[in-house]
């Protein structure tokens, strides 16, 4: 593994966050259709305004998600990336420093729980509803993984903290490796990554919004609607009316769109050189 350069780093996060665009993800604001009071331009205008903070040199993993949801806030009004910075952040830091994510979320500190609890404020991401213990309305614990352990069973991006990014190697890397050996082109093989995720978990977004038989529901919906689907042949039509059928509905698979961008930017920077796993 070799460190990467924060230049770097912000141009392949931007490119990610692009590349998830341009993927016709069912539910999701994409390149065929905009939703849930939200259009493409909203994530591209983030994904700019936040790159900077997110590859930032010597940053802590906290300042990062902090200062790039308060970069996007500025730009375009809304959270459109929390989850997306909360997935990046550690990958991003853990390139620059040439470490891997695990050791990366081994050194978190308090400095970083009290800069993701502040973002989380800052975003006030939809469905977020109170908690018993490390509320985010109340004072930061000391640790943010103990935090996140307490929400992972509930929250995917919470539960990545505490495994090590297990969902990306074992269901997002393994996604996109077999879209791209049957040889599709980049943004067929980022659908292929999203509705990976949207298939083999409950959605953590659909489940805050609306409860985690709706999101288990969802799941097995998509199970079904997309079984024996060739993306090799472009399936525009029957993805769209999915797409429709649940922005209809009013769900947004949220936090596999999240991880689709995490995944492509995992990659990228793998491919780079970065050593991450």
């Amino acid at each position: 593994m070799i460190p990467l350069a924060p230049g770097l780093i912000a141009t392949l996060y931007r490119a990610a966050c692009l590349a998830e665009l341009d993927a016709l993800k069912p539910g999701n604001v994409h390149a065929y259709a905009p939703g849930h009071r939200m259009a493409v331009a909203d994530f591209v205008a983030s994904a700019d305004a936040s790159a900077p903070a997110l590859a930032r040199a010597g940053a802590g993993v906290g300042a990062r998600v902090r200062d790039g949801v308060a970069a996007t806030r500025a730009a375009v009004g809304q959270n459109t990336n929390l989850g997306i910075l909360l997935l990046c952040a550690p990958q991003a830091a853990a390139a620059e420093a040439g470490a891997t994510v695990a050791d990366t979320l081994a050194g978190l500190g308090p400095d970083d729980s009290e800069a993701v609890f502040a973002a989380i404020r800052l975003a006030s991401p939809g469905g977020l509803g109170g908690a018993d213990r490390h509320d985010v309305a109340g004072p930061a614990p000391a640790s943010l993984r103990a935090a996140m352990a307490e929400a992972a069973p509930r929250d995917r991006i919470a539960r990545a903290y505490v495994t090590a990014f297990a969902d990306i190697a074992q269901i997002g890397l393994p996604a996109l490796a077999a879209a791209r050996a049957l040889g599709l082109d980049p943004a067929w093989c980022a659908s292929a990554v999203h509705l990976a995720y949207l298939r083999a978990v409950p959605d953590s977004h659909v489940a805050r919004k609306h409860g985690a038989e709706a999101a288990e529901a969802l799941r097995r919906e998509a199970e079904t609607r997309l079984a024996g689907l060739d993306l090799a042949a472009r399936p525009v039509a029957p993805l769209m009316a999915l797409d429709a059928d649940l922005k209809a509905r009013g769900i947004n698979p949220g936090t596999s769109a999240d991880f689709t961008v995490a995944t492509l930017f995992w990659d990228a920077l793998a491919a780079a050189g970065a050593g991450l796993g």
